[in-house]
Formats: structure tokens, C-alpha cells, sequence
């Protein structure tokens, strides 16, 4: 067991960049002891090594959320570990090109939704699991949605399909969890500044078919977001959370 036990415990899948590298880093800040999953080793590895000179716990922990076994092992490394879970957030998620749905793959929708929907799954169950069963029980479980959960954008079916399956996924916790003193939360996110979303800055398709460039935000306000809603009691949750650059095309989207 972990010299750590007196922290709380958070779990960020996808922390290797972008949204869950931030939200890793802030978790870390708040004296949470963070585990980091995500299918590429190497930059799970130098996070986890920044925070081991920072003075801080973080375990990295090479996982693809798509496959059920691989979950379960990761899932058995915290339990072994530092034996509870506080926090997940389920943050691991792809996109595609925006196409007309003929012209994308069945290989390519299923992939997706086995990221952004299986995954989700899979990660959610193992905490509720988790969280249930440890003492004291209870936990939080934060989703990262979209605002497509909401609004489609112009081809984007594949997408905007799993992101309303999450939100039928957190509703569904954050109901079933009651009783387990489990809480869920959705983070909707639009126009983060990361690694995938740059090409946003260059030009995206409207609702009128038109091309524009549109107004971004800055990673670190989404891990500032999640930091609040891991920082409540469990008395208290926030069931949907909208960041997004302000001057965006989602009020009024269509």
C-alpha cells in the first residue's frame, strides 16, 4: 500500500495531453494522490515523473479503455495500491473528421464508440464498483461530455451520438449512485485549446455551410472546472457544467 492513504485518490484517463494533462496537474495541486491512464506510456511517464519532483504522488498506469481487460488491471493497480478512489474523471475520448456519415467507416464508428462510449462504460462501472464497496463508500465520478451532447454539429453524427449516450450514462449514475452516496457530474466542453483542437483557430463548418475560425479557451479553465466539482462534498454536485469560449457559435447554434 501506498504511503499515501491519507490523501484522496483520483483516477484521469486520457492524462497524457491536452484536458487531462491539465486536470492531472491541478488534482495534483490539490494534494490528491492522481493515477494517470491513457494508451501512450511515454508522456504518462514524464507527467508522473514531474510530479514525483514537485514532491507530489502520481502513479501512471498505461491503459486502453476499450478493452475491458485492460480496465480491470488498472482498476486492480489502484485498489492494490491505495486500496479506494475518490474522484474519476472519465476524460479519454477521439473524434473524426467532419465528413457526410457515408463517407466514414464502420471501423471508424466503432472505434469511436468504443472510446467515448465503451469506455465511459467501463471506466464508470469499475468506480461505481470501486466506490461502493470501499469505506468510507462513496465517490465522485466526472464525465468530460460536449456541447454536442446537446448540439450537433454539421457532420458529426458519429460524435455527437456517444456524446448524448454519456449524457444518458451520467444522468443514469448520478441516479443509481444515490443510495451508494456515488455522485456524477458532466464537464460540456467546447472549443478547449489542445492537441486535436487547433484546427478550429484555421476554420470550422457552420450550420449555414459557411467556413469561420472560432474563438478558443484555454485548457486550464476546464481542469479549474473539474478541480471545483472534485472539490465538493459528496452532499453537493453539480449535474452539468457548459465552459466554453464565450464568443463561440453554441447559443443560437443553427
Amino acid at each position: 500500500m501506498s504511503t499515501y492513504l491519507a490523501s484522496k485518490v483520483a483516477l484521469v484517463t486520457g492524462a497524457g495531453s491536452g484536458i487531462g494533462r491539465a486536470t492531472a496537474f491541478a488534482l495534483l495541486r490539490d494534494g490528491y494522490c492522481v493515477v494517470l491512464a491513457g494508451r501512450r506510456p511515454e508522456p504518462l511517464a514524464e507527467l508522473a515523473q514531474s510530479a514525483v519532483l514537485a514532491g507530489q504522488e502520481a502513479l501512471a498506469v498505461p491503459t486502453d479503455v476499450r478493452d475491458p481487460a485492460s480496465v480491470d488491471a488498472l482498476f486492480s493497480t489502484i485498489t492494490n495500491t491505495y486500496g479506494r478512489l475518490d474522484v474519476l474523471f472519465n476524460n479519454a475520448g477521439v473524434n473524426l473528421p467532419a465528413l457526410p456519415m457515408d463517407e466514414l467507416s464502420i471501423e471508424q464508428w466503432k472505434n469511436l464508440i468504443d472510446t467515448n462510449v465503451t469506455g465511459v462504460f467501463l471506466c464508470a462501472r469499475a468506480a461505481f464498483g470501486m466506490m461502493r464497496r470501499q469505506t468510507p463508500q462513496g465517490g465522485r465520478i466526472i464525465n468530460n461530455g460536449s456541447l454536442c451532447a446537446h448540439t450537433p454539429r454539421p457532420f458529426t453524427s458519429p460524435y455527437t451520438a456517444s456524446k448524448h449516450a454519456v449524457l444518458g450514462l451520467t444522468k443514469s449514475i448520478a441516479l443509481d449512485g444515490r443510495e451508494f452516496n456515488i455522485v456524477c457530474s458532466q464537464i460540456d466542453i467546447g472549443n478547449a485549446l489542445a492537441d486535436l483542437s487547433g484546427r478550429m483557430t484555421k476554420g470550422m463548418r457552420q450550420a449555414n455551410g459557411q467556413m469561420a475560425p472560432e474563438p478558443m479557451l484555454d485548457v486550464k479553465h476546464v481542469a479549474e472546472a473539474v478541480r471545483y466539482v472534485a472539490g465538493l462534498p459528496l452532499t453537493a454536485n453539480v449535474l452539468n457544467m457548459t465552459v466554453m469560449a464565450s464568443n463561440m457559435p453554441f447559443v443560437g447554434r443553427g
